[in-house]
């Protein structure tokens, strides 16, 4: 059925003519349609295209309640993982500026870090990434629509275009690839009115002055609420950017994570200026006629309210209401303090709602709202799959959504039957002290073989670029968590320090492949390197011994 287009107001295809159509015909438009551009979708789309299916990709972003808006490539691209990681890089280096000078190099005082260049440059390069994604579409012969998709019928697609225009197109298998977005807490009066989320905070062109990093509080503030993992690196890189932040926190941090570890990331965080509060729930935010928002809050123990005003406020909550504050320091002179917001719980709700799974009878988690999938990405309708963050029980990781859209294309066109492994994926948090971890947390293993069933060699180190400049980090630190039967294999490595997402990438083949703790002990390190200190690691909790690294 060749695809048409027709202005709303004119006419609308009824669902049993678009039926008709593609029954008369026998055949649909094409052989796969993805709905959602972002990593899995387009990762699946272009996979099919080289077996010479015809494939289609529908993306379509609608702007954030603050009108936020991006092009082709997903959350990742746009709103995540790059623009995350170049604004960390930005809060690195002002921290590198500091140790220079124990290094010998002489810094001009003060030093200033000016938003508006670093945001132009990082919405420049995400925006070469928006095309580049359309020249690879364009190249693979792939057909690209900027309509919002809804199911008209099991392989019936209503495409709608900003301007409200429609487009039907058939396809004989359907992959939803949506992703998701930013939760508002929906009982907190003016969370949405007066609130931002990390779908805004990468795309604010305007400056908040000229600042840089200084020992003294600020009055001037900024609220980002959330103490998942989106939330702690958005801290991270905001402090380090020179504002003053204040994480409040209903539970616990990277819930999810090794609490070990969390507990490690947000020490070195607070020690390094970032204020937290705990056990506290936000009630209410009010705009004063300063244009202040003033933010009210309440403690669990105790019940009693606390208050106070932020300039701006940010959202990164997650089941259990965490809380994320950052003070804006507009214009602030730094001497050295650095300063500084993945996966816990989802601070992100699935775009599910408005694709009209109930008419091809798609079964959805109710509590999440995320498509139920089988191994192999199927949804309950046979020909209808889904990949990435809208599915139910798989981890929210780039990588994981790449792989995943990978092997169903090639099952679904290449005679493949190769699932997708969800053990052992490796992740980082990129918080100011990084952290990176592939396998079981030290809570999962014992819950999964009993405490007496595991062993846990660990160590505090500190890297030598830290020692000339004499900067202080207690919390680097790295543990292994191995069976404790004879051959000792790793269930899990948890690493923090500088560059944790290096370390922990390259050793989680290792764990992939079931590697023993005998085996990496085998492993030759690399000196003097962070990273030598797991192939080192020799004191297990169970001894009671320091496990502080001494020498070299």
């Amino acid at each position: 059925m060749a695809a048409l287009w027709r202005g709303r107001p004119r006419f609308r295809c009824e669902p049993w003519l678009c039926r008709s159509g593609r029954s008369m015909s026998g055949k649909s438009e094409y052989d796969l349609l993805v709905i959602g551009g972002g990593s899995g979708g387009l990762a699946c789309a272009k996979e099919a295209s080289q077996f010479g299916k015809k494939v289609a990709v529908l993306d379509y972003v609608d702007p954030s309640p603050k009108g936020s808006k991006w092009g082709l490539g997903g959350t990742c691209v746009n709103v995540g993982c790059i623009p995350k990681k170049l604004m960390h890089q930005a809060a690195l280096l002002g921290s590198s500026l500091k140790d220079a000078q124990h290094y010998g190099w002489n810094i001009s005082q003060p030093v200033y870090h000016d938003w508006s260049v670093m945001a132009k440059a990082v919405q420049n390069h995400v925006k070469s990434l928006n095309w580049g994604h359309r020249v690879q579409l364009q190249d693979k012969k792939v057909k690209y629509f900027n309509l919002k998709g809804s199911f008209v019928d099991a392989h019936t697609i209503r495409g709608v275009a900003k301007g409200g225009k429609e487009m039907f197109l058939t396809a004989e298998n359907i992959v939803l690839a949506t992703g998701g977005r930013p939760k508002y807490p929906a009982n907190i009066s003016g969370a949405l009115e007066y609130g931002i989320t990390s779908d805004d905070i990468f795309w604010l062109k305007k400056s908040p002055g000229k600042t840089y990093v200084s020992c003294n509080r600020h009055p001037l503030s900024r609220l980002v609420v959330g103490a998942s993992y989106v939330s702690l690196e958005c801290a991270g890189f905001l402090t380090g950017l020179g504002l003053d932040t204040t994480v409040m926190i209903r539970s616990i941090p990277l819930r999810g994570f090794d609490q070990q570890m969390a507990a490690l990331v947000t020490d070195y965080m607070e020690a390094h200026g970032t204020r937290f509060l705990k056990k506290c729930s936000p009630t209410k935010v009010k705009k004063k006629d300063s244009g202040k928002l003033r933010v009210t809050w309440k403690y669990a123990d105790s019940g009693k309210e606390g208050t106070d005003e932020f300039d701006t406020v940010m959202w990164a909550v997650a089941t259990e209401m965490d809380i994320l504050l950052i003070l804006q320091i507009p214009e602030l002179a730094v001497q050295g303090r650095g300063a500084s917001l993945k996966q816990g719980f989802p601070s992100r709700a699935p775009e599910t709602r408005t694709l009209k799974l109930e008419i091809p009878g798609v079964k959805t988690n109710p509590a999440t709202g995320k498509i139920v999938v089988d191994a192999g990405e199927a949804t309950s309708v046979p020909h209808i799959y889904a990949v990435g963050d809208i599915t139910e029980g798989r981890p929210e990781l780039t990588p994981t959504a790449i792989a995943a859209g990978k092997l169903l294309a090639q099952r679904l066109f290449g005679q493949s039957t190769e699932l997708m492994d969800y053990d052992n994926v490796p992740t980082t948090v990129f918080t100011p002290l990084e952290y990176g971890c592939v396998g079981l947390s030290e809570e999962d293993a014992i819950s999964r073989y009993g405490p007496d069933s595991i062993e846990v060699y660990h160590a505090f180190y500190k890297p030598l670029e830290f020692t000339v400049a004499d900067r202080d980090a207690p919390q680097c630190y790295t543990k292994m968590v191995c069976l404790r039967e004879r051959e000792q294999r790793i269930l899990g490595l948890h690493f923090i320090g500088p560059n944790a997402g290096e370390v922990i990438q390259g050793f989680a083949l290792g764990v992939k492949c079931g590697a023993t703790y005998s085996q990496m002990m085998k492993t030759v390190g690399i000196h003097p390197s962070c990273a030598e200190e797991v192939v080192k690691l020799h004191i297990t909790k169970r001894s009671g011994l320091d496990p502080t690294v001494t020498g070299c």
